[in-house]
C-alpha cells in the first residue's frame, strides 16, 4: 500500500525575460541562415563551371540557335537559381553536372543548357507574365521567377506537384503558383501570357496553348514522340494573331501525359 501523498511547495524557477527569448530566437535564426549560406557557398564553384559550360555550348550550338550567346539577364537568373535545392538528396553531388536528372514518378529535372535556351527564347521582359506545362521539380519555374512578374505553372502527377508547391514556397519564390492539372489546357484564368514553356514532348502544339498566348508572345516546346527525332520548336503570335513556327534544335524530353495525340 502507498504511502499518503504530501504536498511539496512548488519549485520557483525563473522564467527568461522577453529580450532574451528574442535574442535566443535571433541566433538560431541567424544559425539556419548560415547554414544555408554555408551550403549554398559550397556549390559556387560547381555552379561558375556550369554557367561556363552551358555558355560554351551555346557557342557550338549557334548554327541551330542562330544566336552565340545568351540574354545576360537569363545568364544571372541561372546563376541565381540554386540546382541543388530541385534534385533528389542522393543526386545533390550531380546537381550542378550539365546533364538531365531522375526525380521520381518516371520524370527527369532538365539539362541546365536546356533550361537556358528555353528561357532565352521566349525572351522573357521585366513585367512579363508566363506559364510553364510541366512543373517537374520545380526549377525551370524558378528561373523564370527570376525574370518574369508571376509564373504560372501546372503538372500533371499529383505528388511531384505538391513537391514542387512546397519547394518553390519554402525557397521564396513567391511570384510562382503551382497547379495540378493537365498542362495541354493551360490555365485560361490566368491567361494570356506574353511566354510559355513546354517542358514535355507533344506530338502537336495544343491549340489551347496557342489561344492563351498573348499576340507578340512567344512559345518553345519540344514536339515529336518519345520514340522518334524530337525538335525543339519556337512558336510566335504576331500582333495581328498569325502563328509562325521554327525548329530551333534536336531535343529528348519525357512526354506530354494525358492522351492527347
Amino acid at each position: 500500500m502507498e504511502g499518503p501523498l504530501i504536498a511539496e511547495p512548488p519549485i520557483a524557477m525563473a522564467l527568461p525575460s522577453i529580450s532574451v527569448i528574442r535574442i535566443l530566437v535571433a541566433v538560431l535564426l541567424a544559425g539556419c541562415v548560415q547554414a544555408g549560406a554555408s551550403e549554398t557557398a559550397s556549390y559556387e564553384a560547381e555552379r561558375r563551371a556550369l554557367m561556363r559550360e552551358i555558355e560554351r555550348d551555346v557557342r557550338e550550338t549557334a548554327e541551330y540557335l542562330n544566336r552565340r550567346e545568351l540574354d545576360e539577364r537569363v545568364l544571372a537568373a541561372m546563376a541565381s537559381v540554386p540546382r541543388h535545392e530541385f534534385v533528389r538528396p542522393e543526386d545533390r553531388d550531380l546537381a550542378y553536372a550539365n546533364r538531365p536528372l531522375p526525380i521520381g514518378y518516371g520524370q527527369t529535372i532538365s539539362q541546365p543548357y536546356i533550361v537556358a535556351v528555353m528561357t532565352d527564347l521566349v525572351e522573357p521582359a521585366k513585367g512579363c507574365r508566363a506559364l510553364e506545362v510541366g512543373t517537374g521539380s520545380g526549377y525551370q519555374a524558378a528561373v523564370l521567377s527570376r525574370l518574369c512578374e508571376k509564373v504560372y505553372t501546372i503538372e500533371i502527377v499529383e505528388g511531384l506537384g505538391k513537391q514542387a508547391r512546397a519547394k518553390l514556397a519554402r525557397l521564396r519564390y513567391t511570384n510562382v503558383d503551382v497547379q495540378i492539372g493537365d498542362g495541354y489546357y493551360g490555365w485560361p484564368e490566368a491567361a494570356p501570357f506574353d511566354g510559355i514553356v513546354g517542358t514535355a514532348v507533344a506530338g502537336h502544339i495544343p491549340p489551347p496553348l496557342l489561344e492563351q498566348l498573348k499576340p507578340g508572345g512567344r512559345m518553345v516546346l519540344p514536339i515529336g514522340t518519345r520514340f522518334t527525332t524530337q525538335q525543339l520548336v519556337l512558336v510566335r503570335k504576331l500582333d495581328d494573331g498569325r502563328i509562325t513556327t521554327r525548329q530551333m534544335l534536336p531535343v529528348a524530353f519525357v512526354p506530354l501525359t494525358g492522351g492527347h495525340d
